[in-house]
């Protein structure tokens, strides 16, 4: 929404096309040139901007790295790889395999995300049309029983949005200015990271993409410093990408990068057992590659636990609301029933 990147499914396939046109021959101005005209709408502007620079000699490398606020940094660091090595078609096709995992979790996420949106808003629709129909009942509002302590009637039902609002703004206005503004988002994505539920959903969901990127990254002329930042910052998550200078150095100081990792804290013994093991059998690519699938599975099953326990809050939420309004309706009939007594 904030970002001038391609989205992820157009990137996946401006992908497919560069690996099927350029692996059958044609040249990359040509290539590009075809993408301009007729590839994902979203990448043909920047498409023409590469072809331009193609036809005046620059390298792809160089189109490519004016053209950063459109591309992610894995993307530049794996093409200007593969227009080294020689190998384009095949960067391009890890590259489209990589993106559609990131598009099936990325669906996947939203599709279970679906049902606690739904019933949350459907729970204030509910509880707005109970205070306005309750106020329509009553020939005063203003002597009304109130069910919820805002009042009743439109009056009540706005003090009620105003409030959702007030709250919502709060919770994801508070992340945009903590994370885009203040610079925190590593410090926010730890504290993420720590919370019951949904630290480990978020944790399967980066351990993914790292896994993913180290199995690209790794298996190519890249050095193992830049290749572990680059997928550090593949995640997508402040705290992991925040590791990335760390890592590196131990790296380049001579430890391996499941040391490296290790050292960190942040990453679970078993993840960093597997980096270990696969430095020392040499299939590092291989056994990355296993990694992501076994966490992909791991992170559905996370996302399933999320959202039910999302469900379950919002409706804890709702029952809560009609305990608050069972309790006013008691103390107010104690309060006639006293008040009734008095006058005895």
């Amino acid at each position: 929404m904030f970002s001038s990147q391609i989205p992820l499914a157009s990137l996946a396939a401006l992908c497919q096309s560069l690996r099927v046109s350029h692996g059958a021959g044609l040249t990359l101005v040509h290539t590009f040139s075809q993408q301009a005209k007729k590839g994902p709408l979203a990448a043909r502007a920047v498409c023409q901007r590469i072809t331009e620079r193609l036809k005046d000699g620059d390298s792809l490398e160089e189109a490519l790295r004016d053209e950063s606020r459109a591309f992610p940094n894995l993307f530049i660091s794996m093409v200007s790889v593969g227009e080294q090595s020689g190998n384009l078609p095949e960067i391009f096709r890890a590259l489209e395999e990589y993106y559609r995992e990131q598009l099936t979790l990325r669906r996947d996420f939203i599709a279970r995300s679906i049902w606690p949106v739904v019933q949350f808003v459907g729970a204030i629709v509910v509880i707005t049309l109970l205070i306005l129909i309750r106020g329509m009942l009553s020939a005063n509002p203003e002597t009304a029983f109130d069910p919820i302590g805002l009042g009743v009637g439109p009056l009540g039902a706005l003090k009620f949005l105003l409030l959702i609002a007030i709250f919502l703004t709060v919770l994801f206005g508070g992340y945009f200015l903590a994370t885009r503004v203040l610079g925190k988002t590593a410090t926010v994505h730890r504290l993420l990271l720590a919370i019951p539920v949904v630290g480990p959903c978020v944790q399967a969901l980066a351990l993914t993409r790292l896994s993913l990127a180290m199995s690209l990254t790794l298996d190519t002329s890249l050095p193992t410093t830049k290749a572990m930042r680059q997928s550090l910052a593949a995640t997508g998550n402040g705290a992991y990408e925040a590791c990335g200078t760390s890592v590196a150095a131990a790296v380049k100081d001579g430890e391996t990068v499941g040391t490296a990792l290790r050292n960190t804290g942040m990453f679970p013994d078993e993840f960093v057992a597997a980096v270990e093991n696969a430095e020392e059998t040499g299939q590092i690519p291989e056994v990355m590659e296993r990694q992501s699938q076994q966490y992909q599975e791991l992170a559905s099953l996370r996302m399933r636990t999320l959202t039910t326990a999302a469900s379950f809050a919002v409706w804890a939420g709702v029952a809560i609301l009609i305990i608050w309004a069972i309790l006013r309706i008691a103390f107010s009939i104690k309060g006639v029933y006293d008040d009734a007594m008095k006058g005895v």
